[in-house]
């Protein structure tokens, strides 16, 4: 999840939720979640706001054993993870006019 997270800092949250519904990855799902509920939570539009920052920590493992032959067990880990989203409204840059500069010969 976090090589996902890494692709979608910088980028308009609508694009990013749309990038992020074609990756087969399982944690795109879960980070696409966490985009839209940041986008809510601030009361912005998908289309206003930019991802300023996507991470993925560590959470809890979970450990569950699995019986094994002899009477043995083998421990199973589940690890979990927390997802941090941050998104800001996007600035709309002013385009400037670019003078061409005629050149005399």
């Amino acid at each position: 999840a976090r090589l996902i997270a890494r692709e979608v800092q910088g980028m308009n949250a609508e694009l990013a939720m749309a990038s992020l519904k074609f990756m087969p990855n399982k944690g795109a799902k879960y980070i696409a979640n966490a985009i839209s509920s940041a986008v809510a939570n601030g009361g912005f539009e998908a289309n206003e706001v930019v991802v300023k920052s996507c991470r993925v920590d560590a959470g809890a493992v979970l450990k569950r054993f699995r019986p094994r032959a002899r009477g043995s067990a083998s421990r199973i880990r589940k690890p979990t993870s927390h997802i941090l989203v941050e998104v800001v409204k996007a600035e709309v840059k002013a385009e400037e006019k670019k003078t061409v500069a005629k050149k005399t010969t």
